[in-house]
């Protein structure tokens, strides 16, 4: 038998240069029982589909198979359906992890402002009340004017800055 024009097909399948018609011919001689041993490795390209098309389908069952499957699976005992509810989120609680953050913040930098700040009551005082205090506090030490201007920020005579504040 002369397979020229089955030849010819196959090669204009795979050109993609065939019609539906010219394909269902392909499938009706490769669904053959003889074939050419040249040709036999096209057999399952084509019956492939064929096959397929009767076993992938779903039956008109399905559902009904796939909805007692569920109740089954539901009365069991095993495997109860777990009822899922939406919650409704508002708009405060979508912002809180950014109050919550900014609040920490706003920890911090007090912390921090507190922190440069004196811890005694004294840094309400005068720079001249303040190196007084001082100067009560250090009575073994003579404390000259530079080292009073460092403590207590009070202006000195540079014509000053080598004499000695005696202690009282």
């Amino acid at each position: 038998m002369d397979y020229k024009y089955i030849e010819q097909l196959l090669e204009r399948y795979f050109a993609a240069e065939t019609t539906l018609e010219e394909e269902d011919i392909l499938r009706a001689f490769f669904s053959q029982k003889d074939i050419p041993a040249g040709m036999e490795k096209y057999r399952d390209l084509f019956t492939f589909q064929l096959t397929e098309r009767n076993e992938g389908m779903l039956g008109d069952d399905f559902d009904a198979r796939m909805l007692d499957l569920i109740k089954e699976t539901a009365h069991d005992g095993k495997h109860a359906p777990t009822v899922v509810k939406a919650r409704v989120i508002t708009l405060n609680q979508r912002l809180m992890p950014l109050f919550k953050s900014a609040a920490v913040i706003a920890i911090f930098l007090t912390l921090g402002n507190a922190a440069q700040k004196p811890w005694d009551a004294s840094w309400n005082d005068s720079p001249a009340g303040y190196a007084e205090r001082f100067k009560q506090q250090v009575d073994s030490i003579m404390v000259t004017p530079i080292q009073a201007e460092n403590i207590s920020d009070m202006p000195v005579d540079s014509t000053k800055a080598n004499e000695v504040i005696p202690k009282d």
